[in-house]
């Protein structure tokens, strides 16, 4: 009878095993970043994602101002059963996702829409007169909410916890520097964010280590001389004369003072003096923006479109003041991305979606308030996600009244967020692991 059983043991042994190994194999490919990309495809999911995009998208909402598009997220999360802080910086929420204890990695999407009329033709458009999601930040939201979807389904396997940053007021009006404020970010190792990229292919990353967005600053001046009769400007003091000489000025601060190797940009974008043909006004007023990779060349680009503006105003014999920041407007920093990060995101983007889709991206001028987190983070990491189809018209880009988002998309990043968060945290879960076991052998020595 012994022997029969051992027999029939041996028999069973080969298939039992690889019943095991297979189970296994199924439940990594299910926690994988291709399992979770296979999850967010699934028409339901995919479904509820493009739901809740097309209905942010119908009522944008400005920096500050994100009622609605809060109280849809917090609504979500309920339903996902993950509890969450709120309000933080105003309209801003942060779910939590995991043990609730260290380790801490954030994930954080924006929600703001753009002060602009939409052009696009289309069932699910802007409701909000003068305001747009012309920057994609519905799906972001909408992605954010899928990888909390996922994490949630996986919620007994995080060993630590994922913050979920909805953050109001990205555009220009510094909400991550709030959210910060608000201490959100206190505890957190890594945080990961990303923006669609229009002119990318569809599930295409484009991303780099180091600098990979411009820090920013703005200003305005206003220029005052003497008005007067456009026959007689020898009785006046022309400041439009004395704008004109500012503005050709303030070019040769990149050509004539910037290293060639470090990028910058001053651009002037306003100019508003007078209201009649024949008449010189007192005054002028002008106003632009200056971008740099660096905290020095940033500061030195303040300091010397002060000191033009003011006396090359002088010298046509104008007075001129400058101011900097405001309460609309303040300073970015450059965008700055963690080595270690995009070792990790490399890895995780090319499993999920292939090597050759994970790209180089070279800097851009363009500045993000994500920025702030990175001074804060010790470790932090921006990325751009391509969404276009092959098709011969143009991508309309961010910020264009014409601007849409391929929903496609949704399932990527929804799925690169979880697993990004999801993989770190295993990361860290082993590497602990190993150390403990390297300990307890060493004790035993």
């Amino acid at each position: 009878m012994d022997e029969s059983k051992t027999a029939l043991t041996l028999l069973l042994f080969p298939l039992l095993l690889s019943v095991v190994v297979i189970s296994a194999l199924e439940m990594k490919e299910f926690t994988s970043g291709v399992g979770f990309l296979q999850r967010a495809r699934q028409n339901d999911f995919y479904e509820w994602m493009v739901g809740m995009r097309r209905t942010i998208h119908e009522n944008p909402e400005l920096g500050y101002e994100e009622f609605e598009t809060s109280k849809l997220i917090r609504r979500e999360l309920d339903g996902l059963g993950i509890p969450y802080k709120f309000p933080v910086a105003v309209t801003g929420v942060v779910g939590i996702v995991g043990t609730g204890k260290p380790p801490f990695i954030a994930l954080r999407a924006d929600m703001d829409a753009l002060a602009m009329q939409e052009k696009v033709e289309w069932e699910h458009k802007s409701k909000n007169h003068g305001k747009m999601h012309a920057c994609g930040h519905d799906g972001h939201v909408s992605m954010l909410l899928g990888a909390a979807r996922i994490l949630q389904e996986h919620h007994d396997e995080l060993k630590g916890t994922v913050l979920l940053l909805f953050q109001p007021a990205e555009e220009g009006r510094g909400g991550a520097k709030k959210m910060i404020e608000a201490g959100v970010v206190d505890e957190v190792e890594a945080i990961c964010g990303f923006h669609l990229e229009a002119e990318a292919p569809l599930g295409v990353v484009r991303t780099r280590s180091g600098p990979i967005m411009a820090g920013s600053g703005f200003f305005d001046a206003m220029i005052t001389g003497k008005g007067g009769h456009a026959a007689i400007p020898q009785h006046t003091i022309d400041p439009i004369l004395a704008a004109s000489n500012v503005i050709v000025s303030l070019q040769h601060l990149v050509s004539r003072e910037a290293d060639p190797l470090d990028s910058q940009v001053v651009t002037v974008a306003k100019f508003q003096g007078g209201g009649a043909f024949n008449v010189i006004p007192d005054f002028v007023t002008i106003g632009g923006s200056f971008r740099a990779f660096s905290k020095q060349s940033l500061s030195q680009l303040r300091q010397r479109i002060e000191e033009v503006i003011v006396k090359q105003a002088s010298v046509q014999r104008c007075i001129a003041s400058v101011s900097f920041e405001n309460d609309k407007y303040i300073f970015f920093p450059a965008t700055i991305n963690s080595e270690k990060l995009h070792q990790h995101f490399s890895e995780v983007a090319g499993e999920m979606i292939g090597s050759q889709n994970v790209q180089s991206r070279q800097p851009v001028m363009g500045s993000e308030d994500f920025a702030f987190y990175s001074q804060v983070v010790p470790l932090a990491y921006y990325y751009f996600l391509g969404m276009k189809v092959n098709s011969s018209a143009p991508a309309q880009p961010a910020h264009s009244p014409y601007y849409t988002i391929n929903e496609q998309v949704l399932p990527y990043g929804a799925a690169l967020h979880a697993s990004l968060a999801f993989s770190y945290l295993k990361k860290l879960e082993s590497i602990s692991t190993t150390t403990e076991e390297t300990i307890t052998v060493h004790d035993e020595f």
